[in-house]
């Protein structure tokens, strides 16, 4: 009945008979059947084992496994490495690491041999230890409907599912196949260390709460179907609100339409933000009720940055709400620079300089001052001046980069100067764009901060004999 079973489930799987399916064998029980179960089954496999590195036997264990294959005339695939460095190198814990680096070197040899899925053993009390585990960690639902029997896509591959036929099976059910089967599994040292949480829950926390609830680890499973299917439902209008969402995703960042972003329900924003977490950081465990919430308030506020966890940040900008790592390439094109901060430009009046991005500086002259006048009062685009002309034409117009020491005498300020950085600083100017950003001379003083203020010096006045309009554009 057990083989059965087992085929009837690979049938709900699809898969090719004349295409390899690779299968993870630690040499444990419930790899051991899994292999077993697919030979039987007359499906061409290839078994892959990875050294961990971990425990002395460790070695010896991989013989073993490759002994099994060679007795079972299967391909053999296996690798080592060295997981407790890789955990240090990323951040994360002995668990983690390993688990990381098992499903890296599994589908990265399924795509290697061509392989149409890769098969693992979990069976249902690793379903239920993982249920738990979530809940008591404080999952959501994507924790609490655990393990999915088939994953895709899946955080490996967009197109190589990830099975788990036996997860419907117990560890019972497993421990009678391999003594029926005659087949000698090796015992893994470290899953009877208690000193582990997950072992703890399944040698003392889940034989206490059987006792307590007799069948327990299948109610576990049962909610994690349950869930499962509601999970499915969130899925979808979360991928519905990504579209509608996003709008760029580069090196290391992504950022979303900050107003779109917090119009959405609050369980659809803090989906969002784990999902965006989980494109920049390997371990989405690691973002947590806390994190998620350090990134909302950033998000609602619109303003200011928080540290999220493993070196990720959050800040709102220009209407845009990032995720980012600590390397990312932000980019700067909202905003407008100039290529190089000591780059000192002529601008021409009637007429048109172009500078990165798609900014453009436009420049005209106005000779009816009083209309010029009235249009200046009425505007509420930082991105538009209207300069004074003492005299008809102006003697030179230059852009360029601020300089340290530079002042501006703000207009409303009553001549009182303020200093440019001091401005840059009080209108929240991303540090990261103030050493490239533009500044309109006339006669080589400071006429106009694009963006922040016009001088008080400029001003349309009785007097003026003509006006200089300069506004700054943004073409795609």
């Amino acid at each position: 009945m057990f083989l059965a079973d087992f085929q009837a489930k690979l049938k709900e799987y699809s898969l090719d008979s004349h295409v390899l399916t690779l299968v993870g064998i630690s040499g444990g029980a419930d790899s051991l059947v899994l292999l077993d179960l697919f030979c039987r089954s007359e499906l061409p496999v290839v078994a892959a084992h990875i050294n961990h590195g971990l425990r002395p036997e460790a070695g010896a264990d991989a013989h073993r496994v490759a002994w099994v294959a060679e007795t079972l005339k299967i391909p053999f695939v296996s690798e080592a490495i060295d997981v407790a460095l890789y955990a240090r190198q990323n951040r994360l814990s002995i668990e983690e690491a390993a688990r990381v680096c098992r499903y890296n070197f599994l589908f990265k040899q399924a795509q290697r041999l061509g392989a149409q899925a890769v098969a693992v053993g979990h069976h249902a009390d690793d379903q239920a230890e993982t249920v738990l585990m979530h809940f008591l960690r404080g999952s959501g639902l994507t924790g609490l409907k655990g393990m999915r029997p088939y994953l895709l896509p899946n955080p490996w591959s967009d197109e190589i599912p990830l099975l788990r036929p036996l997860l419907g099976v117990s560890r019972v059910e497993i421990i009678a196949y391999c003594a029926e089967r005659g087949l000698e599994p090796v015992e893994d040292s470290s899953n009877f260390d208690t000193t582990l949480f997950r072992n703890r829950l399944r040698h003392e926390t889940l034989p206490n709460l059987d006792e307590l609830v007799p069948g327990m680890g299948q109610r576990l499973g049962q909610m994690a179907d349950i869930l499962a299917a509601d999970e499915d439902v969130l899925v979808s209008l979360t991928t519905q609100a990504r579209r509608e969402t996003l709008i760029e995703q580069g090196q290391g960042f992504l950022a979303f339409d900050a107003r779109k972003l917090s119009g959405q329900h609050l369980g659809i924003q803090r989906r969002l933000i784990r999902w965006a977490a989980g494109q920049l950081i390997e371990d989405l465990r690691a973002v947590g009720f806390g994190a998620v919430a350090r990134a909302l308030a950033v998000l609602h506020d619109e303003a200011g940055i928080a540290d999220l966890v493993m070196g990720l940040r959050v800040f709102s900008e220009a209407g845009r709400f990032y995720l980012a790592a600590e390397n990312a390439e932000l980019p700067s094109r909202l905003w407008p620079q100039l290529e190089q901060a000591a780059v000192v430009l002529d601008i021409p009046a009637p007429g048109e300089l172009v500078l990165p991005g798609g900014w453009v500086l436009r420049c005209e002259i106005l000779d009816d001052v009083e209309k010029a006048r009235a249009l200046a009062l009425e505007n509420s685009d930082p991105y538009r001046a209207w300069i004074a002309l003492r005299r008809q034409q102006p003697a030179h117009i230059q852009i360029r980069t601020r300089r340290p020491g530079d002042r501006i005498q703000p207009l409303g300020m009553d001549g009182a100067s303020a200093k440019i950085s001091d401005l840059m600083i009080n209108a929240k100017l991303p540090q990261r764009v103030r050493a490239h950003w533009p500044i309109v001379l006339l006669d080589n003083r400071i006429a106009w901060l694009p963006g922040l203020r016009g001088s008080h010096e400029f001003r349309i006045a009785r007097g003026s004999a003509s006006v200089l309009f300069v506004e700054l554009l943004l073409r795609n």
